[in-house]
């Protein structure tokens, strides 16, 4: 359970500029209770707790990390369409900052692809990388954000326009398609969320 040394007034500033929902604390002691995705900020004197199953949710607001990062995505439907899960992982030269995999519902292939990327350029947009390094297994979504192919369906428009306005956040970026066994990671991850492990 990480804990900041933080002025807990500043620390709410932040977490309510990074769209937390703040309450009022659960004890005499608490001065307030902030959550975003899936950690939740507990607001103390001189101190604020990270609680909650990604802690990285909320950590992320407090660090300063710019520089270069690395982020691995991938996309998973049974049925296509069928139930669908993401994966992703992002890593910085110190190895993995924060990793992992959820349900979205019914999707086809692509549109989890398309998902696993938004999530993941969301999450290292809010780690503060400057430029980043994507890495993913589905040719098609690669080819489509780099404009080397059209996106037909207008469903996977719509996402592909979400991702190049997330992209644009970055200083500089690339994207590119690489082998199903280099992107094992986040397709472990999003098989296993698909599981529901």
């Amino acid at each position: 359970m990480p804990v900041l040394d933080i002025d807990q007034s500043e620390a709410r500033r932040k977490l309510e500029a990074a769209g937390a929902s703040v309450t009022d604390g659960n004890t005499e002691h608490e001065h307030w209770r902030a959550t975003l995705g899936e950690a939740i900020a507990v607001g103390y004197d001189d101190t604020v707790v990270i609680q909650g199953s990604r802690p990285a949710d909320i950590l992320s607001i407090f660090e300063d990390r710019g520089g270069h990062g690395y982020l691995y995505v991938d996309g998973a439907s049974r049925g296509n369409p069928g139930p669908a899960g993401i994966g992703w992982v992002i890593l910085d030269a110190d190895g993995i900052v924060d990793e992992g995999g959820d349900r979205i519902g019914e999707a086809t292939n692509n549109e989890a692809e398309y998902a696993a990327l938004i999530r993941g350029l969301e999450l290292a947009d809010r780690l503060g990388f400057d430029e980043l390094t994507i890495h993913a297994d589905s040719e098609l979504m690669v080819r489509q954000i780099t404009g080397v192919y059209n996106v037909d369906a207008p469903h996977l428009r719509e996402r592909r326009v979400q991702a190049l306005e997330l992209l644009d956040r970055f200083d500089a970026w690339t994207i590119s398609a690489i082998p199903r066994e280099v992107n094992e990671r986040a397709d472990h991850l999003a098989n296993e969320a698909l599981d529901g492990t």
